[in-house]
């Protein structure tokens, strides 16, 4: 399976080595910081909490957590040597799935695979379109787009980049089966990729597509010759993970680490680091840990239990960036009968109660997001009943939020025949995004106020996307990024209606369905004019906000840290990216 530990060593076609996190002695480490915490933090003091509007009255409180963390800083501080200015230690908290570029469209997966392998076009770190790849690109007509590839990129093994490379890897994301979130999300628009020359692609389009140069900014491209034929199972063995990209992979162990070596021969100029080492660190008291003690060199996503200390720590820098992915919760609203819910005594929910937008909206107007923001998420967030990211809808009516009003949620709540509510499971994944699992918890509480007996199963990430994605939980959080830096992905993914054809509602979860919605997405698509197809896009959003098609709950504000002496591009991608890091000047 992607993302599995192997038990043997494999070697692939550039020295990479899959290797085991077995039990092993890891250097340079008389007490790992991880080891610190992880023992210290089972102590856990509870009191009752001071009440929040929105939440429930018990709340667990680590009143020792920053002096643990100092502690275990302490405690490893003298047995640690310094790596080498040249090297750079990534904690990061969400591990990749697979070193496949083209298996599962993931953020953990595309930052990894962003190291390795290049895209036709980049996006930068404020979401702009820059030349990667392809160093020009036009449009010829209304549906064929042409892209010059720059001269003289490499691969990995010394091989030239050729246009063939190119139409090859376009094709590819197609013929990957079983893929929990596919990327022919991006591709689907293609109905042509053809060679004009060596260094010229022509890409020829089902209908008139502006977004294309979007798009493909996702798609990464791969060597024709060393990736036919091999799997995704084989790259997770070390086979074919040869690219274009600035850092080459030496080394590989699944949700653990990957080690990067610098690509000398990288088009872009040569990288900063002579060694990468991407550490996955999912527990966010260990991950803040090793920053403080110096067993790794910067982190993504600062716990916000942290972000006091880690803002005034002398030694350190902090950096942030809103983001373009929405935080929400799926609602099931196609099912009759979807699983995890049950009625007030326990029994066969009889029909399902969100197939009425009443309740949805009851759900929506029961959830005090800014009480998360500010108690949660420790105001790293921008609140939201829209999917529409702040900056996509700037001067554009109709984008208020939500107000919380538990009062007139239960009203809905009994003119849609359920007075007494029901009983249902939100599920969330706790490794994935900042405070997930915290927030579902209080999502929960809140909906208890509305008659909505809630209980919560979080799990890993990896776990929570196979089971997600076949249909198994009825509500849950989930996120969405707008990685083609406007709200067209975010509707084609999550709220249009499930087309196979189309390539639309690959990750609609909730099975919502609305003919208005499409219609206006279908026609924003062909839309040439920007800001008339923003128009068009936004209006949609809106519709499906008002019909409650999911559950939105804020944009976040995506964090790093570093040591001191090293400095910070953050990224509205939210991607944690090697190259973002240079020392300081």
């Amino acid at each position: 399976m992607p993302g599995s530990r192997r038990n043997s060593r494999a070697r692939g076609t550039s020295g990479f080595t899959a290797r085991r996190p077995a039990g092993r002695a890891r250097r340079n480490r008389a007490l790992h910081p991880e080891r610190v915490v992880a023992a210290a933090t089972t102590v856990l003091v509870w009191r009752q909490g001071p009440h929040i509007s929105g939440f429930g009255e018990g709340t667990i409180h680590m009143t020792i957590r920053r002096s643990l963390l100092a502690a275990a800083a302490f405690a490893v501080a003298g047995g640690l040597t310094a790596a080498s200015a040249a090297d750079l230690r990534l904690g990061v908290s969400s591990p990749a799935s697979s070193l496949d570029p083209h298996w599962q469209n993931l953020i953990p997966n595309l930052a990894l695979s962003a190291h390795i392998f290049d895209t036709l076009v980049k996006m930068d770190a404020d979401s702009q379109f820059v030349p990667s790849l392809a160093q020009s690109w036009k449009l010829v007509d209304d549906t064929t787009w042409e892209f010059k590839l720059r001269p003289g990129v490499t691969f990995h093994d010394g091989s030239p980049l050729t246009a063939e490379d190119v139409v090859h890897s376009l094709a590819r994301p197609a013929t990957i089966t079983k893929s929990p979130a596919p990327f022919t999300i991006y591709t689907r628009s293609i109905k042509e990729a053809k060679v004009v020359d060596a260094s010229t692609v022509r890409v020829v389009t089902n209908a008139p597509y502006p977004l294309l140069p979007n798009d493909l900014a996702q798609v990464f491209i791969v060597s024709q010759k060393i990736s036919a034929g091999i799997t995704t199972e084989d790259m997770n063995a070390g086979r074919g993970v040869v690219g274009t990209g600035p850092y080459k992979l030496t080394s590989y162990a699944a949700e653990d680490r990957a080690e990067l070596m610098r690509n000398d021969a990288y088009f872009g100029g040569k990288p900063a680091w002579d060694k990468v080492t991407y550490r996955y660190i999912t527990s966010d008291g260990s991950r803040t840990a090793a920053l403080l003690s110096g067993d790794v060199d910067a982190i993504d996503n600062v716990p916000s239990a942290d972000l006091p200390r880690v803002r005034g720590e002398a030694s350190l820098v902090f950096s942030q960036k809103p983001s373009l992915r929405v935080i929400y919760f799926y609602i099931d609203s196609g099912r009759d009968d979807p699983p995890f819910m049950q009625n007030k005594d326990g029994g066969p929910i009889g029909k399902n109660p969100f197939k009425d937008v009443r309740v949805r909206k009851a759900v929506s107007m029961a959830i005090n997001r800014e009480a998360i923001r500010d108690r949660i998420m420790e105001g790293l967030s921008f609140p939201s009943s829209h999917i529409v990211p702040p900056s996509l809808r700037a001067g554009e009516a109709g984008f208020d939020l939500m107000p919380f009003d538990p009062d007139g949620a239960k009203k809905l709540m009994a003119e849609a025949g359920w007075p007494d509510g029901f009983r249902l499971t939100l599920h969330s994944p706790n490794n994935r995004f900042p405070n997930d699992s915290k927030i579902t918890q209080a999502v929960a509480q809140m909906l208890s106020r509305i008659g909505i007996q809630a209980s919560v199963d979080a799990m890993p990430m990896s776990v929570y996307a196979t089971r997600g994605a076949k249909g198994e939980f009825s509500f849950g959080l989930i996120g969405w990024g707008a990685q083609t830096g406007e709200v067209s992905s975010t509707l084609r993914a999550i709220i249009a209606c499930e087309s196979k054809d189309r390539g639309w509602g690959l990750f609609n979860w909730s099975r919502y369905c609305n003919k208005e919605v499409d219609d206006l997405l279908a026609k924003g698509l062909v839309t040439m004019d920007d800001k008339a197809r923003n128009t068009i896009l936004n209006q949609a959003s809106k519709i499906a906000a008002n019909d409650g098609a999911v559950i939105p709950i804020h944009f976040q504000s995506t964090t790093w840290a570093a040591k001191k002496g090293i400095a910070i591009e953050p990224r509205s991608d939210e991607r944690t990216l090697a190259m973002s890091f240079k020392p300081a000047q």
